[in-house]
This record gives C-alpha cells, sequence and structure tokens, in this order.
C-alpha cells in the first residue's frame, strides 16, 4: 500500500477524479454560491475538467494536443455525476440515521 492519497494515476480514474471533485466542491461551494450563478453542477463539472485536464497532463499526456482537453470535457461530466452521486449517497445516509435513530427514540418512549 502507497503512503499517497492521491497520485496522478489516480486523478486520471473516474473514482479518484469524482471523489476529489466531490471534496473539493463540497468545501468551495458555499463561498463559491455568491458568485458562481450556473449552479453546483456546472461548478463540479468545470473541477472536473481541471482535475483530468491536469492529471491527463501530468502522467505524460501532451498539453498542445486538443484532442485531450475536449475527451476530458466530456469526461468531466462523468467525473461532476459520481461526484454527485457520492453527495446524494451520503444525504441519504445520513437521513436514514436520523430516520433510524428517531425510531428507536420512540421505541424507547413507549
Amino acid at each position: 500500500m502507497t503512503d499517497n492519497l492521491f497520485t496522478w494515476q489516480a486523478l486520471v480514474t473516474l473514482s479518484g477524479a469524482a471523489m476529489l471533485v466531490f471534496l473539493i466542491t463540497l468545501y468551495t461551494a458555499r463561498v463559491v454560491d455568491r458568485w458562481w450563478k450556473w449552479g453546483t453542477d456546472l461548478y463540479a463539472v468545470l473541477w472536473g475538467f481541471i482535475i483530468l485536464s491536469l492529471a491527463t497532463i501530468a502522467t505524460g499526456g501532451n498539453p498542445l494536443n486538443w484532442r485531450l482537453y475536449v475527451l476530458c470535457f466530456f469526461n468531466a461530466f462523468l467525473i461532476a455525476a459520481a461526484a454527485g452521486k457520492l453527495r446524494d449517497k451520503s444525504i441519504t445516509e445520513q437521513e436514514r440515521r436520523k430516520g433510524v435513530l428517531m425510531a428507536i427514540g420512540e421505541i424507547k418512549r413507549e
């Protein structure tokens, strides 16, 4: 097991890029919402594009090849969708736990 949390190789994968986009969006969306008027989804796409472009160049991609940026743009939507699913799962899980804890509390009161 490596001692790195993120590597360039991990960031060119869907799971690695989606996790980083999820974290960046989670921690910065509240501040950025003041001036970013196009919604969190497109904000996540922008970060997906940036992360994937940088990771692809860092792993040996040619920065002068236009195909790299077109493919990163298309894949940024997949990354943002996966990051959104991570967010949905975390919120759903939190709400489920609240519901279970509330149900347990109601059972104890009876």
